[in-house]
């Protein structure tokens, strides 16, 4: 049944009692009921009725402007519902791994907010193990994590980089045999540490004469582009224009490959959100350019 302002709306447009039953799709003798239930809710007479139709009293009047207010606004509301679930509104919850968060990920976000400017960013950064539990704490809604990955809910695999053996001096891996150069690593909290220990391990009867450890990979990284030592590098962290000589330590052949992935990790949940789906097409986009 026809709600009080639309019924008001309808019978002063109309100015009469049949024509604006047939327009609520009511009987006039229903329609007249309702008025009169209308008229006692507001304690005021709103219509004259005479032959010649219905004329609003001053009541009436103000009866009706509020009746025309409060349909226009219900129906702007609408529209803004229906804005709310066609466009990308909200705030969007990343936890990420520093090292992406550095050197890959402001391209992915800098489409994100050129695309959904009415959407908002949090961004949090650090270890691999500070992303899963920012997950299990509710403070992200999806997480980029690098390396290997126990994570029991959906996740997706983005891209995997090769690293490299960076340094000023020294042209080929034969080289580190005899070089007193300083290795140069960084502290990690995944299994990167591990996983180039097994690599120089197949590779070399020894370890490394001198080490200097870091703790920031940036850190590692200016240290071996400015001649101190030598650096492993993903490729993600090297532009191409540092001028140093790079060796990838990866070979089809080999039963080690000393490569990185990267996963994007969430609940279910968190995937349904308009927002973090948008990220997730753009994030597929971006990683489809490294493979």
């Amino acid at each position: 049944m026809s709600n009080e302002e639309l019924i008001i709306k309808v019978l002063a447009e109309e100015g009469n009692m049949r024509k604006a039953a047939e327009r609520l799709f009511l009987s006039q003798p229903a329609l007249s009921q309702r008025l009169q239930t209308i008229e006692k809710d507001w304690g005021q007479q709103l219509f004259i009725r005479s032959q010649k139709g219905l004329s609003p009293t001053p009541a009436g009047e103000l009866v009706i402007q509020y009746a025309n207010e409060t349909i226009q606004r219900k129906e702007e509301v609408f529209e803004v519902l229906h804005t709310l679930t066609s466009k990308v509104h909200g705030t969007l919850k990343i936890a990420c791994a520093t090292i992406i968060g550095q050197n890959w990920l402001p391209k992915v976000l800098k489409d994100f907010v050129t695309l959904y400017p009415e959407a908002k960013i949090q961004l949090i950064t650090g270890w691999s193990s500070e992303i899963v539990r920012s997950l299990y704490e509710g403070e992200a809604h999806i997480g980029i994590v690098r390396g290997h990955t126990d994570w029991k809910g959906p996740k997706l695999h983005l891209f995997k980089d090769t690293l490299y053996l960076v340094d000023k001096e020294i042209r080929s891996l034969e080289e580190l045999l005899q070089t007193d150069r300083p290795f140069i690593q960084f502290k990690s909290d995944s299994t990167y540490y591990e996983e180039i220990q097994q690599w120089w391990q197949k590779h070399f009867a020894s370890n490394p004469k001198r080490q200097i450890t870091v703790d920031q990979i940036e850190t590692c990284k200016q240290m071996a582009v400015n001649g101190i030592g030598y650096a492993i590098l993903p490729s993600i962290t090297l532009t191409g224009t540092e001028d140093v000589h790079m060796m990838p330590l990866t070979n089809n052949k080999e039963e080690l490959e000393l490569t990185r992935d990267t996963w994007l990790i969430g609940y279910e949940s968190a995937f349904q959100l308009r927002q973090v789906e948008a990220f997730v097409n753009i994030v597929k986009k971006h990683a489809a350019l490294l493979r």
